[in-house]
């Protein structure tokens, strides 16, 4: 899965580049039973199967060597991935992920062994393989060099906690829908304002919850109130 994932795009270039260091650790390489088995049935009789502690511990340590890095435990229950965090993790020189499986991990490696729970949204898919490969590839944006052009991460959705502002290309016109004027004009002051006010508006008509998290300043609440008015009288 994650070789087929890495191996294009920008990730892959990253790594070409030495930019970006990806290493994936099979658990069954961590087993010391004959059938290499990492799972087992929970206790108290429920249905489905537990990641063993025994492998994941061992894995993570030999992993580290001894080093001082985060793991990081995909789960349901973890903290929600956001770009803070991307960013926060990006930080790091090195960091683990452990990918959770089947009905979860045993709740000791959680306790005892993460530093941390990481979960990509409210929702449960089979495995924490994607939900890492998500975080990666996130993360990975926020490592100098990996973006070509490094200033168009610092301007998308969520780089200051609003969406984007609306984006427009080639042609001009397409089936009587037309890009807007201003983008035409010239005047790079305009144009930011236009593009502040957009990215307000669609975050107040989409994320209106990101606005309770966003640091706004006089010049955006007036906007708003503009942005509420205009609404309230269509």
């Amino acid at each position: 899965m994650f070789s087929s994932v890495f191996a294009a795009g920008i990730i892959s270039k990253a790594v070409r580049d030495g930019r970006l260091d990806l290493r994936v650790h099979d658990l069954r390489d961590y087993t010391t039973d004959k059938h290499r088995q990492v799972d087992d049935r929970p206790y108290g009789g429920e249905e489905g199967m537990v990641f063993k502690p025994e492998p994941v511990f061992a894995a993570v340590e030999a992993v580290k060597g001894g080093e001082n890095m985060p793991v990081y435990l995909l789960s349901a229950a973890g903290r929600r991935f956001d770009d803070g965090l991307a960013r926060e993790i990006a930080l790091r020189p090195r960091v683990m992920l452990v990918c959770g499986r089947y009905e979860g991990v045993d709740e000791r490696v959680a306790l005892h062994l993460a530093t941390d729970e990481i979960s990509i949204g409210d929702y449960v898919v089979t495995g924490g393989e994607l939900p890492s490969m998500v975080v990666v590839d996130a993360v990975a944006r926020h490592i100098p060099g990996v973006v070509g052009k490094e200033g168009s991460v610092r301007r998308e959705s969520f780089a200051d906690g609003l969406l984007d502002y609306p984006q427009y290309t080639r042609p001009r016109e397409f089936r009587g829908m037309t890009v807007p004027e201003v983008l035409f004009s010239g005047d790079h002051e305009k144009i930011e304002a236009w593009r502040r006010r957009k990215a307000l508006e669609k975050t107040r008509r989409r994320r209106p919850d990101l606005l309770a998290r966003v640091s706004l300043s006089p010049e955006d609440r007036m906007l708003l109130d503009e942005i509420s008015e205009e609404r309230n009288e269509s």
